[in-house]
């Protein structure tokens, strides 16, 4: 094409938005809208054929609007997600520009709609930020391949009728017309952490909106854009200067937006957008679809991660274009529960127990959010795709972290039916309150210590109103996961004292600083491994860099200043680990003893057991340990080599196995004949059933999340383990795979 043509086919493109603008603000209904952008588009292409198709649910599209088909057949022609072309463009994301339309796989002759045999056929998809909305398409009888200048012409122009879409420019009658943020929504995400909330929607970001898609003057717009880029980059400048010296990802996130920020192809991009007729503010969103829709294609993480850092550097750009900061001056909601595409440790605090309930887009059943959720039990549901882009603030909504389920603006039905759950729920907390101070005795006698798992000073009121008897795992690393750099010894234990002091005399069992696999701290550089749960983690970075854990063991004994302390060291997979990690305890003793500090009155040293390897240790092991604590989340995905992490194979295998069971009866009968104390510490101690089977199987300490503990207690108090480990020792007998259909069915007629 030579330059005049190419500049005649830019002065159209402007051409063709300005009636478009034009077209939108017109005083008329939405269904009057989409009818006149089908009659501007097909005259401005020269085709015989322009037509809309919108979702009316999200598996089928419908013909809301068309230049040249049958008029009657608007609101009556659907096609299945994937059927036709069309549907081929619905489900892909992908244009689809040919000049044999009926040779093309998958095309469908649709007869009601008066269609003749057009040749050619260009179809782009109507999206907004990744959503999409639908199906914008051009057929001419001439059968030639659309230009690309044709190509961009409609792009636009189904961009500018998604913006417009969530305006509600094109509310009409029927499922497709509606308003958009209205109907019920239901997300099926997963579960990260137990419990039912009900409340309104509180977005940790509230979405950026585009009220101007189309420019007036693009000298402006341009100069507009300029003048925001470089406020964005002295915004990155500035705030590189501030991490130079702490959060080694953060500065690598930093140092990606510098490079986003001064890219020229980027900046050039958006400003060939606004010469076409765009605005400042729509040019960065169109990139900003773009690199969401390789986001969702990329399958490499580096990749991933960078198209999200661009995803991050053009909100912060809309923010500047638009003025819409993430202050809104919306009142946050008294029942808040918070809406966020990701989030990180200490912005979860920051909120603190206000929260109701949470709800992200990403998210894992390991990350420090999860871990500061279940510190602060709240209901958590991870990977409810879209969520971000379809709720707004003060929505209804209602999360259970049982089943991973969210129901956005539900109808009366479902609040009632999710009301009468809760209640159920209360119903049984009161009924465990009742037995708070009564021990777990079972029907046979049986003792069973409960304890709770804990990580801050938030966990620590729990401890009274639990019932529980002790905290069996605090873990430490969370107080150097919130931070941007490494707490002072004299931080820690200023806050290990406050723990002893709020536990007023039970026993607290601190776990060393367990670090690495999906917990990497933001001030210390991150080690690309094939693996991280298998990898350089906890009692490895300990012993290989001793500074850290001398730093936290001395800590520690401080903060005992006379008191008893017990302390574990994680992920112990041999006696030589143990042993060298117990010689930096004895040298902590005798740096304390030598400055005149008091000594721990007691002092129990132990190891958690992660894994196989450790089961088998030698017996002297077993002998000088002076207890073990089974990590069973960790014990039971390389027992079953399934990531926990991965949704693929972490719900597949069962706890209740024969084979697992068998494996944790070893662990029990080597602790038994060497007289070491043993625990289980895991998700598993806290769910009913498998707890009563570990208590069965002989484990007489289990730890647990606070909110655990009264369930577990009501069903210890109403069991007879004797009978319950014949059942056990019967489906083993049997060659089940696993004994809970048959734990479940003897349950059922004792309780």
């Amino acid at each position: 094409m030579s330059s005049t043509a190419q500049g005649d086919a830019v002065t159209d493109s402007r051409q063709m938005l300005g009636r478009l603008r034009e077209a939108l603000s017109a005083d008329t209904g939405g269904q009057d809208r989409l009818d006149a952008i089908t009659a501007l588009i097909s005259q401005e292409m020269h085709t015989e054929v322009c037509s809309i198709y919108l979702f009316r649910d999200e598996d089928t599209l419908e013909l809301c609007a068309t230049e040249g088909l049958n008029p009657d057949a608007v609101h009556q022609t659907r096609m299945r997600l994937g059927e036709g072309l069309v549907g081929q463009v619905a489900r892909t994301g992908k244009l689809i520009n040919t000049d044999d339309a009926p040779g093309t796989r998958g095309f469908r002759y649709m007869p009601e709609t008066g269609e003749e045999a057009y040749s050619s056929f260009l179809g782009v998809p109507i999206q907004r930020l990744g959503e999409r909305l639908g199906v914008l398409i051009v057929q001419s009888k001439d059968s030639r391949i659309f230009s690309d200048e044709e190509v961009y012409a409609v792009e636009v122009v189904a961009m500018v009728i998604a913006e417009m879409a969530e305006l509600g420019a094109f509310v009409g009658e029927g499922a497709a017309m509606s308003a958009r943020h209205q109907q019920a929504v239901l997300f099926r995400g997963h579960a990260a952490q137990e419990g039912v909330a009900q409340g309104h929607v509180w977005l940790h970001e509230p979405r950026v909106v585009v009220t101007n898609p189309i420019a007036e003057d693009p000298v402006r717009e341009t100069e507009r854009l300029t003048e925001a880029v470089d406020e964005l980059r002295i915004g990155v400048d500035r705030m590189l200067t501030g991490a130079r010296s702490g959060d080694s990802e953060q500065l690598q996130v930093l140092e990606t937006y510098r490079m986003f920020a001064n890219s020229k192809g980027w900046m050039r991009r958006m400003e060939e957008d606004i010469e076409r007729g765009l605005s400042a503010e729509a040019a960065v969103e169109k990139e900003q679809s773009t690199a969401r829709a390789r986001m969702e294609k990329a399958t490499d993480p580096y990749l991933r991660d960078r198209l999200h850092d661009l995803d991050d550097l053009s909100n912060r750009l809309l923010r500047i274009l638009t003025g819409q900061g993430k202050e809104t001056g919306a009142e946050m909601p008294a029942d808040p529960i918070l809406i966020a595409r990701n989030i990180g440790p200490a912005e979860l605090l920051d909120y603190g127990r206000s929260l109701k309930g949470i709800v992200l887009e990403e998210g894992a059943v390991g990350s420090h959010a999860t871990i500061v959720a279940r510190a602060l039990a709240i209901p958590l549901v991870i990977h409810a795709e879209r969520i971000t882009t379809e709720a707004l603030n003060g929505d209804t909504i209602l999360v259970d972290g049982e089943q991973g389920i969210v129901h956005l603006r539900p109808d009366d039905s479902v609040q009632t039916a999710f009301r009468d759950k809760m209640a159920m729920q209360a119903k049984a907390q009161e009924r465990y309150a009742s037995i708070r101070e009564k021990p777990a005795k079972t029907l046979c006698g049986a003792r069973i210590a409960l304890h709770m798992n804990a990580g801050l000073m938030a966990d620590l009121p729990s401890l009274a109103g639990s019932g529980a008897e002790g905290v069996g795992l605090f873990r430490t690393e969370l107080q150097f996961l919130i931070r941007n750099h490494m707490p002072k010894r004299a931080e820690l234990s200023e806050l290990y004292a406050r723990v002893m002091d709020a536990a007023m005399g039970k026993h607290v069992v601190f776990r060393t600083l367990d670090i690495g696999s999906d917990k990497v701290l933001p001030y210390m550089k991150a080690v690309d491994e094939p693996n991280p749960a298998l990898g350089w983690r906890a009692i490895r970075i300990g012993l290989d860099r001793p500074g850290v854990m001398r730093m936290q063991l001395q800590a520690l004994v401080r903060a005992a200043a006379g008191r008893p302390l017990s302390v574990m060291f994680p992920f112990v997979a041999q006696r030589e680990e143990y042993d060298a990690a117990r010689a930096e305890m004895d040298k902590a003793l005798d740096r304390e003893r030598r400055l005149g500090h008091p000594l721990p009155s007691e002092l129990k040293v132990g190891a958690m057991l992660e894994t196989p390897s450790l089961a088998y240790a030698p017996d002297a092991f077993y002998a000088k340990v002076d207890f073990l604590s089974i990590g069973g989340n960790d014990l039971k995905q390389f027992f079953f080599a399934a990531d926990r992490e991965n949704e693929l194979v972490r719900r597949r295998y069962d706890t209740l196995n024969v084979s697992f069971l068998t494996f944790l009866e070893t662990i029990v009968a080597r602790c038994k004949a060497s007289n070491t104390p043993l625990s289980f510490c895991g998700e598993d101690a806290g769910r009913p059933i498998e707890a009563a089977c570990l208590a069965a199987i002989g484990m007489r300490t289990l730890s647990m999340r606070p909110a655990s503990i009264g369930p577990v207690k009501s069903i210890l108090r109403r069991t007879d383990l004797t009978e319950l480990y014949d059942i056990i020792v019967e489906a083993r007998a049997r060659g089940d795979q696993s004994v809970r259909p048959a734990v479940m069915d003897y349950l059922r007629g004792k309780l």
